[in-house]
């Protein structure tokens, strides 16, 4: 399933230079400039509040988003850069970079694990232990996946679950291609590594 492509609504700034950017802040808008995909670049001002809101959310600068000018057709972009003020912190100007749907990017996709019910690990006390929640991929902006579906039916106590155990959609990859990395592993609870522990020294004592 495609990944939903979030909508980001901004205005067009009809001014450019320092001037029609600092009006802009003061009218509680963040100014920006869109650029890429063959056509001029297009200043616009974004809604302070709105950005703040994003950028908390996390994961902007990897999000695909659908951008909604008015007076202008909706265009697929990306954001490849938040500057910020150096003593508030907060944002003073956003870039962002148009889209093909045929354009290669990188972004952050989030891994679900199912059949939780039919793991036998975790039936018998076992942890889920996420080392990787989102996977950094490689995909085409057109084609983009919701998830990555990580099956427990049939896992283990000490099963370690790696990038090449999922299969990925038609044309991703991942970012990192030099090792098959760990995505989670199912480990013992603590009281029972204790048990055996307890176990073998009462073992060990008896001799």
């Amino acid at each position: 399933m495609a990944r939903e492509v979030l909508d980001f609504e901004a205005q067009v700034r009809t001014g450019t230079g320092k001037g029609a950017a600092r009006q802009a802040r003061r009218e509680n808008l963040v100014p920006g400039i869109v650029y890429g995909g063959g056509v001029d670049p297009q200043p616009i001002n974004i809604p302070y509040n709105k950005l703040i809101k994003a950028l908390k959310n996390g994961r902007f600068l990897s999000q695909l988003w659908n951008l909604k000018v008015e007076g202008q057709e909706d265009v697929r972009v990306i954001c490849r850069n938040v500057q910020r003020d150096v003593v508030k912190d907060l944002p003073t100007h956003v870039d962002f970079m148009r889209l093909r749907r045929t354009s290669r990017v990188n972004l952050f996709i989030h891994v679900e694990f199912i059949n939780d019910e039919e793991c036998p690990g975790l039936k018998k006390g076992g942890v889920l232990t996420v080392v990787r929640p989102d996977v950094e991929l490689m995909v085409t902006a057109g084609d983009i996946p919701e998830k990555l579906v990580v099956d427990l039916a049939g896992r283990q106590i000490g099963d370690v679950i790696h990038i090449s155990d999922i299969t990925l959609p038609e044309g991703t990859r991942p970012t990192i291609t030099d090792r098959d990395f760990v995505i989670a592993n199912i480990s013992a609870p603590a009281g029972l590594v204790g048990g055996d522990d307890d176990e073998e020294e009462a073992e060990g004592g008896e001799e």
